[in-house]
């Protein structure tokens, strides 16, 4: 195996301390926690078993950790405490801070507030 393949194909763990397959080459039975989550799954608290690394340009690799899909567990449903207590987070990030009002939409972090609070002059003139 030559280039940038080699160095990220490890099945025993040698050099990377658990097994590390090439991008696109993980073995079945393996996923990522987004592969798992696509199923119904989550990891249920197992431990890491592989990772699969792709080797970028002038920059470290991008590591994805793989699970067990055997041990997976299946995903816990949202309960109505669950999906109310989403409900108010989402609203909390719509709230304009300076004017109290819904804005429709989640406030930018960079503004801090609505948009119309944050460029009131702007918002005359149009």
């Amino acid at each position: 195996m030559g280039g940038s393949f080699g160095k990220c194909y490890d099945p025993s763990g040698s050099q990377f301390g658990i097994p590390t397959y090439p991008w696109r080459y993980a073995p079945k039975g393996l996923a990522t926690r987004r592969q798992l989550r696509a199923r119904g799954l989550r990891p249920g608290g197992q431990p890491i078993a592989a990772q699969v690394l792709r080797p970028r340009y002038r920059r470290g690799p991008l590591t994805a950790y793989l699970y067990r899909v055997d041990r997976a567990k299946k995903v816990r449903p949202m309960t109505p405490g669950k999906w109310a207590a989403l409900a108010k987070a989402n609203r909390a990030r719509r709230t304009c801070p300076k004017c109290r009002s819904d804005a429709g939409y989640v406030i930018p972090t960079s503004l801090g507030m609505c948009v119309p609070c944050a460029y009131p002059d702007e918002q005359r003139a149009a």
